[in-house]
């Protein structure tokens, strides 16, 4: 592979055109060698200008490719140009020397040119499903900014360490309503630069068995949000969304979600949990690779998926701490003043959403939870006393007997009104930002299709959220149900 250059020297050269997943170089790459087969069965008159256009558009194109780096996806069509480039240059070459060459017939060229089309044709088929995401862009009012901040607790040891000095430190990420700045270069996907994004997406594929190069394509993409962007001016202050990743998954794994929501006026904190998350980079440069792991025992593995979620629902905790404090100034920071920590919503996907939910059992400061497809691990008492969401994928007694009745019972003992949405199509990964860069099996994604999965999963929590934290008047249950299968636990059901 050829060495890449940073996407901002090139602008929008490389961005993918929406529906082909290609950029403007592979397309023409695509084209090119496409043309370069089937210049053969032009009329002869007009094959040399064919061949000459297309071998033209192709070269200068892979040359560009060469700079900004070539994606494993273009190598099948490469390698079928280069089958069929001799034969291409043939007619030219003895029209231009005199020399003697040899050209097939049409009985035997007609395989040889189908079979580079072919080759040609799984270039793009394996961009469509292994794409560079395109993130949904933000359907509110504000522009979005992000930005990561590291904070260390002095008062919680490192659990996943031996060292006894070692304190608990995480690292968050930041999506508020911003000002957008002329011309500013918009945010790489799953990190802060593109190397860090490379070590998190390798780190991703590891984690799920996968070559690394299979997700090439994530570390290119880039979000709508803009690093450090200056505050929305208007807007007043801004309700506060904590958000914990699954098992393994980073803090930017709901990234279109994030976006949108600040979009709408809210500030979404997703955290990365060391030793947890796939990998972490701090800001000393050092990376820290997750250390938890199944054990294949059922019982075990429930264990210790307790005692992860545990350490999770202290992060959040910490973290809306922390929150406070910048709030009010204690912290340096250009939020300072514009949170309103008094309505707060603890959200998270998989082992996240369990997290959410312990955090709202013990923390009271907490005043909406959000679980997004999240099996409760831990601990079902004390009772919830906040508006409880659970969206989930279509769940049976046969793939999981223990997962609806638990989820089921800690919403009808909670204390206030819970919702759960069962969303026709989905699938584990629907509720994350997944569709947008993996193949679209359904096993896998849902079938709700790359972008409407995010749609849907956004617009449902925000509609929640504006209920709750906003109070906006309107019929929720009403709103959810357009989605999906509603359950509505009123707290006079379990009196």
């Amino acid at each position: 592979m050829c060495r890449r250059v940073p996407r901002a020297e090139y602008g929008r050269v490389t961005e993918t055109i929406v529906g082909l997943h290609m950029s403007l170089p592979e397309t023409l790459v695509l084209l090119g060698a496409v043309a370069l087969v089937v210049a053969r069965w032009f009329p002869s008159a007009a094959r040399p200008r064919v061949t000459i256009a297309a071998g033209a558009v192709f070269v200068l194109s892979a040359i560009v490719l060469s700079v900004v780096g070539i994606r494993w996806q273009l190598l099948p069509v490469l390698a079928g140009s280069a089958v069929a480039l001799p034969f291409a240059l043939s007619p030219l070459l003895r029209r231009r020397t005199g020399w003697p060459t040899w050209r097939a017939r049409w009985w035997l060229a007609l395989p040889g040119s189908v079979a580079c089309v072919g080759l040609i044709a799984t270039g793009p088929v394996a961009a469509w499903a292994f794409p560079v995401p395109v993130f949904p862009e933000p359907s509110g009012h504000f522009a979005v900014g992000t930005r990561v901040v590291q904070w260390t607790d002095p008062r919680r040891p490192e659990t996943f360490t031996a060292d006894p000095h070692d304190r608990r430190t995480v690292v968050v990420q930041l999506w508020y309503p911003a000002q957008s700045p002329t011309g500013a270069q918009r945010a790489p996907y799953l990190g802060r630069t593109e190397h860090e994004a490379q070590t998190v997406s390798d780190a991703l594929a590891r984690a799920v068995g996968l070559p690394g190069f299979l997700l090439d394509g994530i570390p290119r993409a880039h979000t709508h949000a803009v690093f450090n962007a200056p505050v929305a001016g208007r807007g007043g202050r801004f309700p506060v969304v904590l958000f914990s990743p699954g098992s393994g998954g980073v803090r930017t794994q709901n990234t279109a979600w994030a976006e949108e929501l600040a979009s709408q006026g809210y500030l979404v904190a997703a955290l990365d949990h060391p030793y947890d998350s796939a990998a972490v980079v701090l800001t000393d440069g050092r990376t820290i690779h997750t250390k938890t792991t199944s054990t294949g025992n059922r019982d075990k593995d429930n264990k210790l998926a307790a005692d992860w979620t545990a350490v999770r629902a202290a992060d959040l905790g910490f973290v809306l701490t922390q929150l406070n404090r910048l709030g009010r100034g204690e912290i340096a920071s250009p939020l300072t003043g514009r949170l309103d920590t008094g309505r707060v919503a603890a959200t998270g996907h998989s082992m996240g959403g369990a997290a959410a939910l312990q955090a709202a059992r013990q923390d009271h400061r907490i005043d909406a939870v959000i679980d997004l497809d999240g099996y409760p691990h831990g601990r079902a008492s004390p009772s919830l006393h906040q508006p409880t969401l659970a969206l989930t994928q279509a769940i049976t007694p046969a793939t999981d007997p223990q997962y609806i009745p638990r989820l089921t019972k800690a919403l009808e003992l909670n204390t206030a009104t819970g919702y759960r949405l069962t969303i026709p199509g989905a699938a584990h990964l629907t509720f994350m930002d997944g569709p947008l860069y993996l193949p679209p099996v359904p096993s896998i994604v849902g079938s709700l299709g790359r972008t409407q999965s995010t749609r849907v999963v956004a617009a449902t929590t925000l509609a929640f959220l504006d209920t709750t934290l906003r109070h906006k008047p309107g019929d929720l249950p009403s709103t959810l149900s357009t989605y999906g299968d509603l359950s509505v636990y009123h707290p006079s059901d379990s009196r």
